[in-house]
């Protein structure tokens, strides 16, 4: 399948996995808007994409935060206002507070929910309708702690689970609509995740490139077809 001139929407795209989804999908000529909480990063990002060699298709930054219900709704409608469409929306921003539970703030708590789980409701009830005049793909970007928990993880893991169970279960709400929807669950990926710096000792996790290639063949897959929760892990982890 040819993805020239479609259209996706990539919450949290302006780093990381988005921005990784994000170089990719322009790199097969799709538009894409990326969103940010903030409109300096997300433009900066999308001048960097602006200036790949292989950038084909048109890059849109874009400002919202996704525990704001009305900001999803009206970044949409700046898409389909812009180009007339909505083919993809990639779920992907998130946050992460990890703590034991005992020092867990209840803020650090709703932060987490809020943006990893009902962040992904709000963008899938904004954009369901565009979805279905297209007989699109709504995608989660999930985790391997969507179903391997971990200490200090209450609030990572608790939104992870739910948002892997949410993809699934809405998978099964639009499937008759001919709305594609699917969860991309990664391990250990190099990223700045959690302010984390990236150095060459990050070498053998998975590259935010690596997502953007998995992407880009889950849509160009024939739409009888859906791998419906993919897990991706590093081939080998550093020995110890």
């Amino acid at each position: 399948m040819n993805l020239e001139n479609t259209t996706a929407l990539i919450t949290g795209g302006n780093t990381g996995i988005g921005f990784g989804i994000a170089q990719a999908l322009v790199a097969e000529g799709v538009n894409v808007a990326i969103t940010s909480r903030s409109l300096n990063r997300a433009e900066e990002a999308a001048e960097k994409i602006r200036k790949m060699d292989k950038s084909k298709g048109k890059i849109l930054a874009l400002e919202m935060d996704v525990k704001d219900f009305n900001a999803q709704k009206e970044v949409v409608a700046h898409v389909l206002k812009e180009w007339g469409k909505l083919d993809y929306f990639v779920a992907n921003a998130g946050v992460g507070h990890f703590a034991p539970i005992q020092d867990l703030s209840p803020e650090q708590w709703q932060d987490t929910i809020d943006t990893n789980l009902t962040g992904v409701f709000y963008g899938i009830k904004a954009s369901v309708e565009a979805l279905k005049a297209t007989k699109g793909f709504f995608l989660t970007i999930s985790s391997l702690a969507g179903t391997n928990f971990f200490a200090g993880g209450s609030a990572y893991n608790a939104s992870k689970f739910g948002l892997t169970g949410f993809t699934q279960a809405v998978m099964l709400d639009l499937r008759q609509d001919g709305i594609r929807v699917s969860t991309i669950m990664p391990g250990s990926v190099a990223t700045g995740f959690n302010d984390h710096k990236v150095d060459e000792k990050d070498a053998w996790k998975i590259q935010k490139e690596d997502i953007g290639e998995l992407v880009v063949g889950l849509f160009k897959l024939d739409a009888r077809t859906l791998p419906s929760k993919i897990e991706v892990r590093p081939s080998q982890t550093p020995k110890k």
